[in-house]
C-alpha cells in the first residue's frame, strides 16, 4: 500500500494541486465554504466543542482550519521549568542531533543544516542538542505557538517539494522535512537559541506569521529575514504562526537545555501548552 502511495506523490503537480485546494479553501461562497466545512468535521471527527466559534461564523474553510480555541482550552505547563509543546498533534520524533543529523523514521535522517537551508553556521548552533518533530493531522488545532520565551532574531523561507507528512511518508521518502517547503524562525530566549521550522505539505495553501502575515508559496529562492532585537518578542505560549492545511512543527534546541520527558516517543499525543520536557 504505501509504494503505489509514495509513487503517486512523486508523480503528482504537487504545487498545482496545492494552489487549487487553496482556491477552495479560500472561497467565501456559502453553498461551498459550509459544505467543505461541515464534511470535514464529519470526516476527520473535529472536536467543535472547544473552539470558539460555531460553524456558520467562518468566512471560508482556511478561516475553520485556523480557528481560534476558547479560552483555558490549551493550559500552559511551567515554562520557566519546561519546554512546551507547539502545536496539537503527535511527536514523529524526538532526540538528539547527532553529527549534524535529525533522526526521521526507520533508519533514515536528514542534516540539520540541510533543514535550516543550507547554512552550516546557523545549523552548528545546534550541534549536539535537540530536537522534537511534531505532526498536525487534519483534525488537530493548526496555529502553532512559542514552546519558550524568544525574540524572534530571524527567518528563513526554503522552497521545496510538498510531499504529505504522515508516517507512511517520513518512512519513505528521504530527507523528508528538509525537502518540503518550509519556514525556519530562529528566536533568542533565556535559555539560548532555538528554532521553530515550520513545514508545509501535500494540499498546504499557505504559512502565515503573527508578524509578517501569509508568507509567499510555492517560490523557486530561498528567502532570508534578519529583525532588530526587541522587534518581536513573545512569552512561551504567545501564538507565532499557523498552517492552512497541514502539517509539521521542528523545534531545535542548542546542547545542554533541555532534557525530554522520558514518556514521549514517536506517536505519542501532545496538546499545545504541555511540557515536552525540563530546562536543564
Amino acid at each position: 500500500m504505501s509504494k503505489p502511495f509514495i509513487a503517486l506523490q512523486h508523480a503528482a503537480p504537487q504545487h498545482a494541486i496545492s494552489r487549487l485546494a487553496g482556491k477552495f479553501a479560500a472561497s467565501q461562497k456559502p453553498w461551498l465554504k459550509d459544505r467543505l466545512i461541515r464534511r470535514f468535521i464529519d470526516a476527520y471527527d473535529v472536536d467543535m466543542a472547544e473552539a470558539a466559534r460555531p460553524v456558520e461564523a467562518y468566512a471560508n474553510f482556511n478561516d475553520f482550519f485556523t480557528r481560534e480555541l476558547k479560552d483555558g482550552a490549551r493550559p500552559l505547563a511551567d515554562a520557566d521549568t519546561h519546554v512546551l509543546s507547539p502545536a496539537d498533534g503527535a511527536v514523529s520524533q524526538i532526540g538528539e542531533i547527532t553529527d549534524g543529523k535529525v533522526f526521521q523514521a526507520k533508519g533514515r535522517e536528514f542534516t540539520a543544516t540541510q533543514l535550516l537551508g543550507g547554512d552550516p553556521q546557523i545549523a552548528g548552533r545546534f550541534e549536539g542538542g535537540t530536537f522534537a518533530t511534531i505532526y498536525l493531522s487534519p483534525k488537530d488545532y493548526h496555529r502553532v505557538h512559542m514552546p519558550a520565551a524568544g525574540t524572534l532574531q530571524g527567518t528563513i523561507y526554503v522552497p521545496g517539494d510538498l510531499f504529505s507528512v504522515n508516517q507512511t511518508t517520513a518512512e519513505n521518502v528521504d530527507d523528508l522535512f528538509a525537502r518540503n517547503e518550509r519556514l525556519a524562525c530562529f528566536f533568542d530566549g533565556p535559555h539560548g537559541n532555538f528554532a521553530n521550522v515550520m513545514v508545509g505539505a501535500m494540499i498546504v495553501a499557505g504559512i502565515a506569521t503573527v508578524w509578517g502575515g501569509r508568507e509567499k508559496a510555492h517560490q523557486r529562492r530561498a528567502r532570508h529575514r534578519t529583525f532588530d532585537a526587541g522587534d518581536h518578542s513573545f512569552a512561551a505560549g504567545d501564538e507565532m504562526g499557523r498552517f492552512f492545511l497541514g502539517s509539521t512543527a521542528i523545534l531545535l534546541f542548542e546542547p545542554g537545555k533541555v532534557e525530554w520527558d522520558a514518556g514521549l516517543s514517536a506517536g505519542s499525543p501532545v496538546r499545545m501548552g504541555q511540557a515536552l520536557g525540563r530546562w536543564l
